[in-house]
């Protein structure tokens, strides 16, 4: 009776951190009246208040901007964008880790063949394109940002290389998922740096109209961005 009593029962899942961090922060932003538009507390101060590392708290607001509830600005800070319910939060959160794979897959599938093609039909106003979006990447990360808008544009002037209207508007139809792995990519410490490296092998390889070599730099970079360390 006790055995079969003992089988019925099911092991309760504890949250993860980043959801318990998520919770934190919008009590905060509850409690302290926050509204759209203001300003939330300096990383370290909230990183202090809350007993976690800075490198971990950066994920979570990381997360947060993913799902739009904040508006991080460079040399400003987190700013509330929106305030939903924490419920609504978690099960964004939820439903965006289990579509990741989903999205990596097709990112392997279309971008892969784009930067071959790349390769292969670029012209010179399509290498500086590719060359302008590694300068504005470089002077982002330089000043201190995550360097997004380069890496987006960079992405979509190999994209117009490639010149391929169907896989252009197959790119444009998955781009808001591709800006969430963006997002979350480029939070990880040490990865904007790693990005833009992974780049400029990509845009040589297309710059030598090597496709095979451009196609595996590109394959290599998927992997790269799609490395993502969720918080447990």
């Amino acid at each position: 009776m006790e055995k079969t009593a003992r089988q019925g029962l099911e092991r309760v899942s504890r949250p993860r951190l980043y959801e318990q961090l998520v919770e934190q922060i919008l009590a905060y932003i509850e409690s302290a009246q926050l509204r759209p538009g203001d300003l939330l507390p300096a990383e370290r101060d909230l990183a202090e208040r809350l007993g976690v590392s800075r490198a971990t708290l950066a994920q979570a607001l990381v997360a947060l901007e993913v799902l739009g509830v904040i508006d991080v600005q460079h040399g400003t800070g987190a700013v509330l964008a929106r305030r939903p319910s924490v419920a609504s939060v978690i099960k964004g959160l939820r439903e965006h880790q289990s579509r990741l794979p989903e999205i990596v897959e097709a990112r392997s599938t279309l971008e892969v063949k784009l930067a071959s093609l790349a390769a292969e039909r670029r012209t010179d106003q399509d290498l500086a394109a590719i060359d302008n979006a590694l300068n504005i990447m470089a002077k982002e990360i330089n000043d201190g940002d995550r360097g997004s808008h380069g890496d987006e544009l960079f992405h979509q002037a190999i994209t117009a290389a490639a010149h391929s209207a169907v896989l252009a508007q197959l790119m444009a139809f998955i781009a808001e998922m591709i800006l969430e792995t963006r997002m979350e990519s480029l939070g990880q410490p040490g990865r904007p740096e790693q990005s833009l490296a992974s780049h400029r092998k990509i845009a040589a390889a297309i710059r030598a109209q090597d496709a095979k070599a451009a196609a595996k730099a590109m394959l290599a970079h998927i992997e790269l961005v799609s490395d993502v360390e969720l918080l447990r």
